[in-house]
């Protein structure tokens, strides 16, 4: 049986991405389709991967900044043809479009956050995207019912993401969760000039990541810890103006440095609308308790009390209350690392193989 996996772009290193990692180790010899990679800028693993582009990779600029490709992905992706018995669709909006020749399994990790959540997914200083997206906005949603409606199968990767997959499609989802791609079992590199015990938060530098509340807590003058942030973004620039001095951003880093700083931080802080709680799982593998916004997929894979603590809203007296109520309990580590090893890399492999054999 020949699989092929197509999705929506390679030009970041975000959850999504590691999805993809992990469908090509299930299905090594699977050809990848995305319609912009940009070798720098994602997961180096992909290097080692057959990676086929559209011609709209030719356009240098789209790599670095993927979101102006946004009202020519529904034609690129719509013209993408992959030959191949079952074609596995890593989709956020766009890949589930692609045209194939068998059967077609889409692992939706959200349906178009940019279409049905639009206020969440653009900052309000981008209003020239906001006027483009309000006057595009009923042709993409009729392309992209149409798209979702050409599935032979519908896999979702939290609870939430399976109820908005019933909201847009009237699609019935089977939630198939993510591994965590990163584990304890591999090396550390130390961060220069960083002593351990600070509250780690890993997260892409959007709007609706609310890393923003996240530094607003720790800059704020009732704040006792540290916060360490990993990862890069539109809102970088801002982020670092508004930061106290026990905030310190990283940008990206190497999965031996990530590991080093999940093995030493003093818990994971998430205030993220986050459709699959994926760091809090990163953190538990290494035992470590994470503060999380009760929300969406962060309920899936965190449990209150046993592996981490919840606040209701993203703000920053909440946040700053949840960091204060993990670092005032003694947490099981064991009992966290196992919690965990419930979402393993080898359950994921073993379903998706079973679905595309019953698919095809």
């Amino acid at each position: 049986m020949t699989v092929a996996i197509s999705h929506d772009y390679l030009t970041q290193r975000g959850g999504a991405e590691r999805v993809v990692l992990s469908m090509l180790r299930a299905f090594p010899r699977a050809p990848l389709y995305t319609s912009l990679y940009d070798a720098e800028g994602t997961f180096p693993e992909f290097r080692g991967a057959d990676v086929r582009v559209t011609g709209l990779d030719r356009i240098t600029p789209l790599r670095q900044h993927h979101r102006l490709a946004l009202p020519l992905l529904p034609a690129t992706f719509s013209r993408l043809q992959v030959s191949a018995y079952v074609v596995l669709c890593s989709s956020s909006g766009w890949a589930h479009a692609t045209r194939v020749d068998g059967k077609k399994v889409v692992y939706c990790h959200t349906p178009a956050r940019w279409l049905y959540h639009g206020a969440h997914y653009l900052a309000e200083r981008q209003l020239a995207a906001k006027a483009g997206l309000a006057v595009l906005r009923p042709y993409l949603l009729r392309w992209d019912r149409r798209a979702a409606a050409t599935s032979d199968r519908y896999l979702a990767n939290s609870t939430v993401v399976r109820e908005r997959i019933r909201n847009a499609y009237g699609i019935d989802a089977e939630i198939l969760p993510p591994p965590p791609a990163l584990g304890p079992g591999g090396p550390r590199q130390p961060i220069d000039g960083l002593e351990p015990d600070f509250f780690l938060c890993v997260s892409r530098l959007l709007p609706y990541k609310n890393v923003d509340a996240v530094v607003g807590a720790f800059s704020s003058n009732n704040a006792e810890d540290r916060l360490v942030i990993v990862g890069g973004g539109p809102e970088d620039d801002r982020l670092r103006a508004g930061a106290g001095p026990r905030v310190r951003l990283l940008g990206s880093v190497t999965d031996d440095q990530l590991r080093w700083l999940y093995g030493t931080c003093a818990g994971v802080v998430a205030a993220s609308y986050e459709d699959y709680g994926l760091t809090p799982l990163e953190g538990a593998a290494f035992g470590k308790p994470a503060a999380v916004l009760r929300w969406g997929g962060f309920e899936d894979t965190v449990v209150q009390d046993k592996t981490g603590v919840f606040f209701e809203r993203p703000e920053a007296n909440a946040i700053l209350g949840a960091v204060r109520d993990l670092r005032a309990r003694n947490w099981d580590s064991d009992e966290i690392s196992a919690h965990a090893e419930r979402f393993s890399q080898r359950a994921f492999e073993e379903r998706l193989r079973e679905i595309v054999a019953e698919v095809g």
